[in-house]
């Protein structure tokens, strides 16, 4: 037997899946590893602890498959963190995560001494707390120490890749959320590497998303039991990863990620970005573009909500607990500030039009609306910008529960689609070492062969028309904070 590896390094754990030549998922397992706050604003991790959960990972993957079988492997990763490496390869610091907001300073200068303009035509995105380019220039202005000694940028996922197969390299679709990557011409913008103070050859070779840039090394063959003639494919950010794990690969299609983020995403064949800077120009794994727009503060939101407020920790429970009826109750998600499509670190999350008259199960129905509202305002920004959706495929945690998919379609008007895994993101990174190993000659072939839908749920009409106008008052909830 011959397998596939997918390996998916989030914010929480690291998770491998092993797959059969049919892209059945026969086996995983996942390690966790600690999130680091230091300070308020502040989030990292330690690198090494990312490759102490891999090589577990495997090792304990390795006792119930015989990884000698597999032939190639690829990742998806937590996007925009900043690995640091010495010319001794040796980790400098903790790596800033996505969800760090330190670098306010730093993108207050990008966007405004630099500008918003210039940022869009070199990059296509405005610069964000979340980017890699604000966070290598705090670094210059705060450890001109620790940035002396720089001699290799990676992102988290390339990183590992590094670490199976000693090959400093990055694919488009993550170099995409850095600030530093032209999406446009696909290559580096030296005016940004002037402005960061640094240069080509501290930043990785550029590839495709399905590139195989080497094999796994001598040395972690021998830790993890993979042979040295497994082929090691780049892979790609999670989200462009997690959206090939769903077949979202064309114009027409939008995907809703639900973890402790959120995300729609929308592919376009052809380059564009928003003027206004409110959502993300990426590129895809399969090498054209796609918009993005993130929501800070998810699944997230209904976790705190659940286990902080109530105590409780039965989430289904509580959910299916929700009403039909659509109640004038707000909830703004903003609890880490937000992202997409208002760029606010400093928006602040709340209750509003509260009274007696609501119950426990009214307040978990308007965190979960609260949520799907953040989502939909994303997509209003994309339909402005020439996205017409007609269908979306809905993955993460939050896709498990049908009461939130329903919800989703009533709020968005479009059918959602569940498919068959609810980790897309392992899926797609299965995908992407099946094309790398050339099993299907491309991203769109694999992953048509090999997602299928699980249930689709329709949109409500009469609901949808209440919504909407809901979410009129959802936005125009945050506008009155903000004077």
């Amino acid at each position: 037997m011959k397998y596939y590896l997918g390996i998916d390094l989030g914010t929480s754990s690291l998770k491998v899946s092993l797959a059969d030549f049919s892209g059945s998922i026969l086996d995983s397992e996942s390690k966790g590893y600690p999130l680091i706050l230091p300070r308020p604003n502040w989030s990292e991790q330690d690198p090494n602890r990312w490759k102490k959960a891999l090589i577990e990972a495997l090792r304990e993957l390795n006792k119930r498959r015989d990884l000698s079988s597999v032939v190639s492997l690829s990742f998806s990763g937590q996007m925009h963190g900043l690995v640091l490496l010495d010319e001794n390869d040796e980790v400098i610091r903790p790596a800033l995560l996505w969800n760090d907001s330190r670098t306010a300073g730093e993108v207050d200068y990008l966007n405004r001494e630099v500008g918003m303009d210039f940022l869009l035509q070199q990059t296509g995105n405005i610069a964000l707390c979340g980017f890699t380019a604000p966070k290598i220039l705090w670094i210059y202005h705060n450890e001109p120490e620790n940035f002396s000694r720089i001699a290799k940028i990676m992102l988290p996922k390339d990183y590992l890749a590094y670490i199976v197969s000693n090959v400093f390299a990055s694919d488009v679709s993550d170099l995409s959320g850095t600030l530093v990557f032209d999406v446009r011409k696909r290559d580096y913008s030296d005016k940004m590497l002037e402005i960061l103070h640094i240069n080509r050859g501290q930043l990785p070779r550029i590839c495709d998303s399905s590139d195989v840039i080497g094999k796994v090394s001598e040395e972690f063959s021998k830790l993890t039991n993979l042979p040295c003639d497994c082929k090691v494919v780049i892979g790609g950010g999670d989200q462009a990863v997690g959206a090939t794990g769903t077949n979202t690969l064309r114009p027409g299609e939008i995907s809703i990620s639900l973890g402790t983020s959120g995300v729609v995403f929308a592919p376009s064949k052809d380059y564009c970005f928003d003027p206004s800077g409110r959502i993300h120009s990426f590129r895809h794994t399969t090498g054209n573009f796609h918009l993005m727009g993130c929501t800070l503060s998810a699944m997230g939101s209904l976790k705190w909500f659940l286990e902080d407020v109530l105590q409780t920790e039965n989430y289904e429970k509580e959910i299916n607990a929700i009403g039909e009826s659509v109640s004038d109750i707000l909830f703004l998600p903003y609890l880490m500030g937000e992202r997409s499509p208002i760029n606010d670190p400093e928006a602040k999350g709340s209750f509003q039009n509260l009274s007696l008259f609501y119950k426990r199960s009214d307040l978990v129905k308007a965190v979960i609306e609260g949520i799907c509202f953040s989502l939909y305002d994303v997509y209003s920004v994309m339909k402005e910008d020439g996205v017409d959706a007609k269908e979306a495929r809905v993955i993460g945690g939050g896709s498990k529960n049908e009461k939130i998919v329903q919800m989703l379609s009533d709020i968005f008007g479009i059918p959602m689609k569940t498919i068959s895994t609810s980790d897309g993101g392992a899926l797609g990174a299965i995908i992407l070492a099946m094309v790398g190993d050339g099993r299907y000659a491309s991203v769109y072939q694999a992953s048509e062969s090999l997602v299928r839908d699980k249930k689709t749920f329709e949109p409500d009409p009469s609901k949808h028309v209440c919504y909407e106008a809901k979410f009129q008052a959802y936005k125009e909830a945050y506008r009155k904070t903000k004077n």
